[in-house]
């Protein structure tokens, strides 16, 4: 049987990456799908190619710090599919790298608003239109950059990626008794288009400090949002669920 078998799901981010290979396998699982990235080209084309392999899937560009288009993503999986029961708030981006000092207040603001507040903005709509169903699944992309280890440069990331995860449990006691499980998911480094730009030795050292010595690609990252968006993890919720090759134990 599908694990997503007669779902409803909203991915953000779904254009590349991580976004676009969990997308790809939550049709492949049986998932109605509304997809969502700020290039509308490429969504199109990404729900051609969903619909080819027997999928089904709508697009919506936008962006996602925008209040009227978080909604828009509900009302589309409400009015396209009748609900929705898996919303997985994976846009993000790494924004200025700078030490704090030298950081002008809009960088912050922009890499806060683009990983917190739109996580906040993605859930204000998405959960009640769960809650109408009798819960779901309720997940959002963090980052062991925050959690486990601190990056120079990366101050302003770091305090959203953490800010999701206090975010996290929260709206997981608050909502568990009313059947939405609420999880995060850091990755760790993986191979998407952003990535594979990096020069040969910047690529060496990301790959070097995870245990695996290597970078996950992005259908490994897509199987562990499965497990959050499935029924096997019904009984996992307010948790901050790694899948980073061991970039947070590792000291070799």
């Amino acid at each position: 049987m599908l694990a997503l078998a007669d779902k409803i799901a909203i991915v953000t981010g779904a254009s590349s990456g991580i976004g676009r290979a969990t997308a790809k396998l939550f049709a492949e699982e049986g998932a109605k799908l509304v997809v969502s990235a700020r290039r509308q080209a490429e969504l199109d084309a990404f729900v051609a190619e969903i619909a080819d392999a027997d999928g089904t899937a709508v697009a919506l560009a936008g962006d996602v710090r925008d209040e009227a288009y978080a909604k828009a993503l509900v009302d589309l999986a409400v009015e396209s599919f009748g609900g929705l029961d898996i919303a997985f708030n994976n846009a993000g981006a790494v924004g200025l790298m700078a030490p704090l000092p030298d950081m002008m207040p809009a960088a912050w603001h922009e890499t806060m608003d683009t990983n917190l507040t739109s996580a906040f903005l993605g859930a204000k709509y998405q959960i009640p239109a769960m809650l109408e169903r009798g819960g779901g699944s309720l997940i959002f992309t963090s980052s062991f950059v925050g959690y486990t280890a601190g990056m120079p440069g990366m101050a302003a990331y770091a305090a959203a990626k953490a800010g999701l995860i206090g975010l996290t449990q929260v709206l997981a006691a608050e909502y568990g008794p009313k059947g939405l499980r609420v999880n995060a998911l850091l990755p760790g480094g993986t191979d998407t288009p952003g990535a594979t730009t990096t020069t040969p030795q910047a690529r060496a050292f990301v790959e070097g400090i995870h245990a695996l010595k290597r970078m996950a690609q992005p259908q490994e990252i897509a199987r562990s949002a499965l497990y959050l968006a499935s029924d096997a993890s019904s009984f996992t919720t307010g948790t901050a669920l790694f899948a980073d090759g061991g970039v947070s134990i590792n000291r070799t």
